[in-house]
C-alpha cells in the first residue's frame, strides 16, 4: 500500500484498520539481506515494510561537517519514542503520520510527513528492530538475517554510492570506524531476541520460505485471513 504525504500539523483523527496487523521484525547488520527479504515478504503477503531509518534525529541544528561525522549505526541516533510510538500504534491498526528523512543533508524533511497504514502484514525492518526492548512487544514473529561481514560490506558500498551520493572512499572509512564495530556491539548480539535465523547468504526463495514456514506453524497467516 502507497504511503501517501500529508503535512505535519494534520488534525484529523488517524483511520483504524477493522483489525490488528500481524507484525513481523526483520531485523540484521547494515548489508544483510534483511531489506531485500523484507520487501519480497510484504509483496507476497500484501503487508506494509516498515523501516526504521526515518525516525534518525534531525541534526539541522549542526554544521555539515559535524552531521557528517556522526555514527549512524549507533542505536542513540534514533529517535526511540517516537518509533515506539509509531509502530505500537500501527500494530494496533491504526494509521500514523512518519517523518521523512533526507540521507543527502541528514535531516528531517521540515513540514512533512508520510501517511502509513498498515494493512494486514506490518514487517518492521531495520538493523536495531530487535534491538529496542521496546518495539519487542509488539512482534508476532522476529526473523534475524545472518551474513558475513564481507558480503554485507559489498552491498553497503553498492547501496550507499548508489541510492545515498557517497563515494566508495567515504563508505569504506565509515565501514571500518563505526560500522562493523557498532555491528559487534548492538546489532549481532540482537540475533539473541530472534525466533527465526535465516542465512543472509542464501537464496532469497529459501530465506522467504523459511520465514513462511515458520508463520504457518504459528498460526499467523490463518490469523490475517
Amino acid at each position: 500500500m502507497p504511503d501517501g504525504v500529508a503535512g505535519s500539523l494534520n488534525t484529523e483523527q488517524p483511520p483504524r484498520l477493522p483489525f490488528p496487523p500481524v507484525v513481523l521484525a526483520i531485523a540484521g547488520c547494515s548489508g544483510s539481506g534483511k531489506t531485500t527479504l523484507a520487501n519480497e515478504l510484504a509483496r507476497m503477503l500484501g503487508g506494509l515494510r516498515f523501516h526504521l531509518d526515518d525516525y534518525y534525529l534531525d541534526l539541522g541544528d549542526l554544521p555539515l561537517a559535524e552531521r557528517v561525522a556522526k555514527n549512524f549505526d549507533d542505536p542513540a541516533l534514533i529517535e526511540v519514542p517516537l518509533l515506539a510510538r509509531d509502530v505500537a500504534a500501527l500494530a494496533r491498526g491504526e494509521s500514523i503520520d512518519r517523518p521523512i528523512y533526507d540521507f543527502a543533508t541528514y535531516t528531517r524533511v521540515p513540514g512533512r510527513s508520510q501517511r502509513v497504514t498498515a494493512g494486514p502484514f506490518l514487517i518492521v525492518e531495520g538493523i536495531f528492530a530487535l534491538y529496542y526492548r521496546e518495539l519487542l512487544p509488539n512482534y508476532h514473529l522476529r526473523v534475524y538475517v545472518d551474513a558475513p561481514d564481507e558480503l554485507c560490506f559489498e552491498r553497503r558500498l553498492k547501496r550507499d554510492v548508489e541510492e545515498r551520493g557517497r563515494t566508495p572512499e567515504l563508505v569504506r572509512e565509515q565501514y571500518d570506524r563505526t560500522v562493523r564495530p557498532t555491528s559487534v556491539a548492538y546489532v549481532r548480539p540482537s540475533a539473541a531476541h530472534a525466533d527465526l535465523v535465516v542465512d543472509g547468504t542464501g537464496a532469497l526463495d529459501w530465506k522467504v520460505e523459511r520465514v513462511m514456514m515458520e508463520m504457518r506453524k504459528r498460526g499467523l497467516l490463518a490469523a490475517a485471513g
